[in-house]
């Protein structure tokens, strides 16, 4: 079904008023039909006559139906992959400030995917919800531009890469947690520090190494290159990298984990090689997870405010909905460092200095 205005001729020409989709059709040479098709995101149309269409449209704008179509009391929150508790601190932040509007709560996964796929953007677009936030998946132009064409505001959520400058977005500070945590390490007395990271496209995995890197800087200790291993964010990147590291001649007295689930595989790989934490390894996490108090030793970690992150994600997305004017488009909120037992100073009779 149409969402914009065919009543108007269809040989009226452009007078500096947007044009309705029958106007559009006219000057393209193409049917009414085919222009709905491109105005409201499906995509059984020809690239050529896409194309022409959508410059018609850049050049001269489309008339909306002046009845617009209600959008559904619905938040549909999408994840790249939704496992673990990460997952259920957003969708808890989520749903408070839902709950407070009476709105409810769509969670669509992409199965391990940071872009999502047609059908993805197909069932939202017959869903029209409220809104959208996007956790840590990134948005193609095209399907930004479905979203906008329909009126369904967007909000990126712990974004997976660098935004677009007009994208909302709320995220956290990700070089300062990766900077409080090296430095706490540092004042312990450490200096074979490790880093095991997320992944290098990640703008979040970025943002904590380049904290890192400037603490270590700041303190005057050089980072051996065969300190930083590069991981997924995942339990088995922990175990796997810290392996590898505790087999060098000069293994690291500490490690900083791009996550709490890395710092889990830190622990288990210590356990495998007879060594304990913290008084032969520490450890240090990020995110601060439910879990985190309840390892042995309890870890040490970065608390990333998941829940009051995606909280504010959805005021975001509830202002744009209803009209309202951001105050600002790009919202960091701060990190701390929580410290627990999985950090101590290094052992006096140990190799690395």
């Amino acid at each position: 079904m149409s969402s914009v205005d065919e009543s108007a001729s269809p040989d009226a020409e452009p007078d500096g008023a947007p044009l309705t989709i029958a106007q559009i059709a006219d000057h393209a040479g193409v049917s009414i039909a085919t222009v709905s098709k491109v105005v409201n995101g499906r995509d059984n149309v020809a690239p050529e006559t896409r194309e022409l269409v959508e410059d018609l449209i850049r050049r001269y704008g489309y008339r909306r139906r002046k009845r617009p179509v209600k959008a559904a009391r619905l938040v549909e929150v999408v994840f790249h992959e939704l496992r673990g508790l990460y997952g259920i601190e957003i969708i808890n932040g989520v749903e408070q400030v839902a709950r407070d509007h009476r709105l409810g709560v769509v969670v669509s996964e992409l199965e391990g995917r940071h872009t999502p796929g047609r059908s993805w953007v197909e069932d939202v677009l017959a869903r029209r919800p409220t809104g959208v936030v996007a956790v840590f998946t990134e948005l193609t132009a095209e399907q930004r531009e479905q979203l906008r064409s329909r009126d369904i505001p967007l909000v990126l959520l712990d974004p997976a890469g660098d935004p677009d400058p007009e994208a909302a977005a709320v995220g956290a500070n990700n070089w300062n947690g990766g900077l409080a945590a090296t430095r706490h390490l540092l004042g312990l007395g450490h200096r074979r520090i490790a880093a095991i990271t997320g992944p290098e496209r990640v703008l979040s995995a970025r943002a904590r190494l380049d904290g890192y890197r400037a603490a270590m800087d700041l303190a005057g200790a050089s980072v051996d290159p065969a300190l930083v291993r590069i991981g997924d964010y995942q339990i088995a990147d922990g175990r796997h990298h810290t392996r590898e590291l505790l087999r060098l001649s000069d293994p690291p007295t500490a490690i900083v984990a791009g996550n709490d689930g890395e710092a889990l595989g830190v622990y288990q790989a210590a356990a495998e090689a007879g060594l304990r934490i913290p008084e032969d390894l520490s450890v240090v996490g990020y995110d601060d997870l439910p879990m985190a108090e309840w390892n042995i030793p309890p870890l040490t970690t970065v608390r990333q405010p998941l829940r009051e992150m995606a909280a504010a994600a959805t005021d975001m997305l509830l202002a744009l909905a209803g009209g309202e004017p951001l105050p600002r488009r790009r919202l960091e909120l701060a990190t701390e460092l929580i410290v627990r037992g999985s950090t101590a100073p290094p052992d006096p009779g140990g190799t690395a200095q």
